[in-house]
């Protein structure tokens, strides 16, 4: 049984048909993740999966059915995501930011040592833990947006482009950080324009065009595939 699995996914947005039947899987311990091009229908899958937008089709997490679960529910259950765009609480302090994160919990005493887990993860918020989150650079965002995710103790996060608008230097740190929240027991569905890195620390890969999935395979082989290179890995 998968963790989560996604059957005949549909979405509308008035006439236009984003998603499209659109099926797939992810098991525990994966790193799985989902390549295509701008308006390929990534990010709608996600905030779907979260119940953010009407759709029709199945989503199970864990055996359980969730297709029509309100999205707090969903996120009490064990998933949860990080949107593209980070969409931290700008003028709320780091600290505070990491705090909601955890708002629905009630072991007061877990959510302390989870959050030294998050500043050990990403020293430079603990540098600037009282800071307003508005002032930090983007890439202290993403670090931001994803530690506030990993307190609400996920089984599985859902990351859309987490490597958006930063530098290549930022971009390894995001993805060797993915690596090790993946290696202490988070399973981890990827959403990313930058396929190449993706699909070096990915388990197994989906490509999206126009709201279906027209490949699935191991990432190592998306990464040889010709069409892949091609129309995704620069050639």
């Amino acid at each position: 049984m998968a963790m989560l699995e996604i059957q005949n996914r549909n979405v509308y947005y008035g006439k236009i048909h984003a998603l499209k039947d659109l099926s797939l899987s992810v098991e525990q311990g994966e790193i799985v993740c989902l390549i295509g091009a701008n308006g390929a229908g990534k990010t709608t899958l996600l905030t779907s999966v979260m119940n953010q937008i009407p759709s029709t089709g199945c989503v199970s997490f864990e055996g359980k059915d969730i297709s029509n679960a309100g999205t707090m529910d969903i996120v009490n259950s064990g998933m949860t995501m990080v949107p593209e765009g980070r969409r931290v609480f700008v003028r709320t302090s780091v600290q505070d930011n990491l705090l909601l994160g955890a708002y629905s919990r009630k072991d007061k005493e877990l959510v302390k040592k989870d959050l030294q887990n998050i500043y050990e993860m990403f020293p430079r918020l603990l540098e600037r833990k009282n800071q307003l989150a508005g002032t930090l650079s983007g890439g202290e965002q993403q670090m931001l947006a994803m530690g506030r995710a990993l307190m609400s103790r996920p089984k599985l996060l859902l990351l859309d482009e987490p490597s958006m608008g930063l530098s290549p230097l930022l971009v390894d740190q995001v993805f060797e950080t993915i690596v090790s929240i993946n290696q202490s027991g988070t399973t981890i569905l990827l959403v990313e324009q930058n396929a190449n890195q993706a699909l070096r620390i990915a388990k197994r890969g989906y490509v999206i065009e126009t709201g279906e999935i027209v490949l699935s395979d191991q990432a190592e082989n998306l990464l040889a595939n010709s069409k892949v290179k091609e129309a995704y890995l620069g050639g």
